[in-house]
């Protein structure tokens, strides 16, 4: 393991055609993987279209289990042919449960994990809480052969206290696959400002890079913004895509002067867990 680490996110407008996604999308993972990529992140949910625009039955026979799920083990073959780490998102059938979750696949192909999204969104053009059951996995960080890895999914992008759970236990970079975009109800809203500055805030306040792919094009009441980005230790944003651009976005980070950063800076020194059992409620109240 050297002491750098080169991450890339993927943005692209997606069909609704498993096969077209993955053909358009092994494209831009091998241009990626060829420029020194050893992290490679696909958006959210990117098999086909967001399904989450509106509750439909029939739309559940689009999850599969983790074992023998044709996508996964295609991104297993790729990422051990091209020796790099890939985060798959996909719609996970686990019994009778349903989840949307990531397989954390290595720089050999081997599977290291599942992580299920803790936060569920429910609105109009994302009902996700119709479709996905609160994920049970609680946060994780993946030790890759290239560096240690925290993925959170899209609304889990919001939390501070899920990025800051990902840093106490190790992570070197966070990495969140999206699917975000306008509004249905109020077609003035547009919230990729606040969306970019709630994830430059966790880089801040835990000094560590933030990986963020979204996707791009318009799916029935929404229309995708892209904007993924990659920010720095201390927020600063390294690069950037447009709301129509698809491509890559990539940057090379320094981990030994990384963790010598955030040492140094003292966020972890300082914390008072203490004084923390409030986060524990969920309605704030110290009164029982």
């Amino acid at each position: 393991m050297t002491s750098t680490l080169s991450v890339a996110a993927i943005q692209i407008a997606l069909t609704d055609e498993c096969a077209t996604n993955l053909k358009h999308l092994t494209g831009w993972i091998r241009e990626a993987a060829a420029a020194g990529a050893q992290v490679i992140l696909p958006s959210e949910l990117f098999e086909g279209h967001y399904f989450c625009r509106e509750e439909r039955e029939d739309w559940f026979a689009r999850a599969h289990p983790v074992q023998d799920h044709p996508t996964i083990a295609y991104f297993q073959a790729l990422a051990a042919e091209l020796g790099v780490v890939i985060p798959v998102s996909f719609f996970e059938k686990a019994g009778q449960a349903f989840y949307n979750s990531v397989a954390v696949v290595d720089a050999d192909g081997a599977i290291l994990g599942v992580y299920r999204k803790s936060h569920i969104p429910d609105g109009p053009g994302y009902e996700e809480k119709y479709y996905f059951r609160p994920g049970d996995t609680g946060f994780k960080v993946w030790k890759t052969r290239v560096g240690t890895l925290g993925v959170g999914i899209c609304w889990d992008q919001w939390f501070p206290e899920c990025a800051r759970a990902m840093a106490l236990m190790g992570a070197e970079v966070l990495l969140y696959p999206t699917a975000i975009g306008s509004e249905p109800y109020d077609a003035e809203l547009d919230t990729k400002d606040p969306w970019q500055r709630a994830m430059i805030g966790h880089a801040v306040a835990n000094a560590i890079p933030v990986v963020a792919a979204n996707r791009i094009g318009t799916e029935g009441n929404l229309t995708f913004y892209g904007h993924s980005f990659i920010a720095d230790h201390r927020g600063d944003k390294l690069a950037e895509l447009g709301r129509t651009e698809e491509g890559i976005l990539s940057a090379t980070f320094d981990r030994v002067a990384i963790a010598q950063y955030r040492a140094g800076f003292g966020f972890f020194r300082d914390r008072r867990p203490d004084l923390y059992p409030i986060l524990l409620t969920a309605d704030g109240s110290t009164q029982f």
